[in-house]
């Protein structure tokens, strides 16, 4: 597990009394006694405790609650930032992707050459090598790592080739 240079003292999770009863649940699971728990339910702004059946209503011109939606919009940005940021690599990765020997160039040439990777996947070594810049070595590479079975992220989509898998 990740070890943090300081503990955290509070822990604010996004929702109401079910989202906090779970996380409530996995910090005693993990054996974390000493950390206030606190959840904060986007409709009414309403902040929950742990155990607790009614939630605490702030005033709207509360600092406090000010305080508690600032730290979940950023929470939000920072998940979201990152998810945006891993389904964007996903669909731009590449079969042709960390292949010794071929750079930006030389994939972006077999690429116009082939037209696609299926079509790349059907070449043979000589017809690969017709490529500029590919010699036998890097041809070979080329046809094992189109070659190789890709296992897809999503079941729908193979990243490697642009297919939808319905």
């Amino acid at each position: 597990p990740r070890r943090f240079a300081y503990a955290p003292q509070l822990v604010v999770v996004g929702g109401g009394q079910p989202q906090v009863a779970a996380a409530q649940a996995a910090l005693d699971e993990l054996g974390v006694g000493d950390v206030a728990l606190v959840g904060l339910a986007k409709r009414l702004e309403e902040v929950w405790l742990p155990g607790q059946d009614d939630p605490v209503i702030l005033p709207r011109t509360s600092e406090g609650l000010y305080l508690l939606q600032r730290v979940r919009d950023e929470a939000h940005r920072f998940a979201i930032t990152y998810h945006r940021q891993k389904r964007s690599s996903s669909m731009t990765a590449s079969a042709l992707d960390g292949i010794a020997g071929l750079g930006d160039t030389r994939r972006k040439a077999l690429l116009r050459h082939f037209g696609s990777l299926k079509r790349l996947r059907t070449a043979t070594v000589d017809e690969v090598m017709e490529v500029p810049g590919i010699g036998r070595r890097t041809a070979d590479a080329v046809l094992a790592a189109v070659a190789a079975p890709v296992v897809a992220a999503d079941p729908a989509f193979d990243p490697a080739t642009g297919e939808v898998l319905a």
